[in-house]
């Protein structure tokens, strides 16, 4: 056998943001390979495949990717439909196009579905567009994060070009990336909001100004955050709910 293995975006947390096309291909999945983050309800509808968790978090044991990436072609053989479900969407800052080169090196089909990105789901949270008429024109999707033995990026140069900056894997590192940007030249006023665990009940923000992301981060709860810089959330501290903090320069 052949299989065919989808690279699958599960979100960023709600099941319900979930893609018809995802839902349907979860359904007749004999096996899936799943991220550490992605909620149970989502890999709940592989009712009746074998689930693998093969999940990476920052400080604790992860799946290696060249593991990953044999068990994929591995699974290709004894399996129709294989599924590597991943949080949010594969193709932004997944390693997918590790798995892709894998798999095509393995002669294997595949096929990508999307996912909704945390970027947007945290600013549906807020009711604030990453983009705003004579505001912001442009947004960059950046990460600190660097695997073992890998270059620092210039994220920090991408981050200072766009007028919007969403942060991802960053709350760990709020400190250095706090210091790199106003080192960049970035106002240390600059509006920012770090905001965890995106379209869930429990989705909860804190604002203030860049200075102060260290101690934005502090108060954070150990969910997955999302770290948002740019003038269009200079208003942001204003809004109210009980689920939101903020905390003022």
């Amino acid at each position: 056998m052949r299989g065919k293995v989808y690279l699958v975006g599960a979100g960023p947390g709600e099941p319900d943001l979930l893609t018809v096309r995802a839902a349907q291909i979860l359904a007749r999945a004999g096996i899936v390979f799943h991220d550490a983050l992605v909620n149970p309800e989502v890999i709940a509808l592989a009712a009746a495949a074998e689930l693998v968790p093969v999940g990476k978090r920052c400080g604790r044991h992860s799946t290696a990717q060249k593991f990953i990436n044999k068990r994929l072609v591995d699974a290709a053989g004894k399996y129709e439909t294989v599924v590597r479900l991943k949080g949010g969407d594969p193709m932004m800052f997944g390693r997918a196009q590790e798995e892709i080169d894998a798999l095509s090196a393995a002669g294997l089909r595949y096929e990508v579905v999307p996912g909704v990105t945390s970027a947007l789901a945290a600013s549906a949270d807020l009711g604030i567009s990453l983009t705003r008429r004579g505001i912001s024109r442009s947004v960059a999707f950046v990460t600190p994060r660097v695997g073992e033995g890998e270059e620092p990026g210039n994220w920090v140069r991408a981050a200072l070009a766009a007028d919007t900056a969403a942060i991802y894997m960053g709350a760990g590192e709020a400190a250095s990336i706090s210091s790199a940007l106003i080192a960049g030249g970035k106002p240390a006023t600059t509006p920012v909001v770090l905001i965890e665990n995106a379209s869930l009940p429990d989705s909860r923000w804190i604002a203030g100004r860049l200075a102060d992301l260290p101690i934005l981060a502090k108060t954070g709860r150990g969910g997955p955050a999302l770290i948002l810089v740019g003038e269009v959330y200079n208003k942001v501290s204003s809004m109210e709910s009980v689920q939101h903090e903020r905390i003022s320069a």
